[in-house]
């Protein structure tokens, strides 16, 4: 019995012409339809290393490209691109309004390379204190209707 592989590290096996391949998932286009690539060897370690760097490189950030982007640019990019076309527009709403309130705000102006998880770890322990609260630090009119159980 073939052992199985984790999520995201794609497939091996052996064709009928005697030689291994491994395939993997490169990225999405922008319908969000799968790019799959493959490599090729002759023995399956050989494929196994192949593999996993295509994988790395694959998913590797192209450094000239990251010192341009700041989080806020990122997340406006994934947003339009990548979210936006795949979901309902409830969802459309809802990301939206997190992306305004929350995201840009307190890290839209961070570089993506210099972003930490502690930055991250912040902004999430800021948003589950004080969710419902605008920038400007007071509710909004529809967070004071629902906090007072109405609607």
């Amino acid at each position: 019995m073939s052992k199985r592989r984790a999520s995201g590290e794609g497939s091996i096996r052996k064709r009928p012409d005697g030689r291994w391949e491994g395939r993997y998932v490169a990225g999405h286009d922008e319908s969000g339809k799968a790019i799959r690539r493959n490599v090729l060897g002759k023995t399956q370690a050989e494929v196994k290393e192949k593999l996993r760097q295509a994988i790395e490189s694959a998913q590797g950030l192209d450094v000239g490209k990251a010192d341009d982007y700041t989080v806020g640019r990122w997340v406006e990019t994934w947003y339009e691109l990548y979210s936006r076309p795949n979901i309902r527009e409830s969802t459309q709403r809802y990301y939206r309004r997190f992306i305004d309130r929350h995201i840009l705000p307190m890290l839209g102006d961070t570089k993506l390379t210099k972003l930490t998880g502690r930055q991250i770890q912040k902004m999430l322990n800021e948003v589950r204190e004080h969710g419902k609260r605008q920038r400007n630090g007071h509710l909004s009119e529809t967070d004071e209707i629902c906090e007072n159980g109405s609607n």
